[in-house]
């Protein structure tokens, strides 16, 4: 099963987990920008050998057995696209701004080439 490789922490010590970013409580229906972030307190590497290759960030309502994917990016440059010496660095950051109708739990992932899949999560 998938979930066996699916990793957590305290992203206060490991800089992998995808760090969820907004207001606890919005009245439905506002606007709420949602910030993902990996390497909040410790920075991830963002290199050709070592980066995060994406992130994606799911919501599932409460009393819902599905989510729904709010938002997603792919992290191209990696500090090498341009050529070895790393003309462009792509930073680990996903900002979405979403209305949500009720309640429910944020779910953010992130791949990093070396370390794998990691998962967070907020309830909202």
């Amino acid at each position: 099963m998938l979930s066996e490789f699916v990793k957590t922490a305290d992203w206060k010590h490991e800089k992998h987990v995808p760090v969820i970013t907004c207001a606890d409580v919005v009245s439905a229906g506002e606007p709420l920008e949602i910030n993902v972030t990996v390497g909040k307190e410790i920075a991830h590497p963002n290199t050709m050998g070592h980066h995060v290759a994406w992130i994606a960030l799911h919501f599932v309502p409460a009393g819902v057995q599905r989510s729904i994917e709010l938002g997603r990016c792919e992290f191209s440059a990696h500090g090498g696209a341009a050529d070895e010496n790393g003309i462009a660095y792509t930073d680990s950051t996903l900002t979405v701004r979403v209305r949500l109708a009720t309640g429910g739990t944020l779910y953010a992932t992130a791949y990093c080439n070396l370390h794998g899949l990691w998962v967070s999560e907020k309830a909202i």
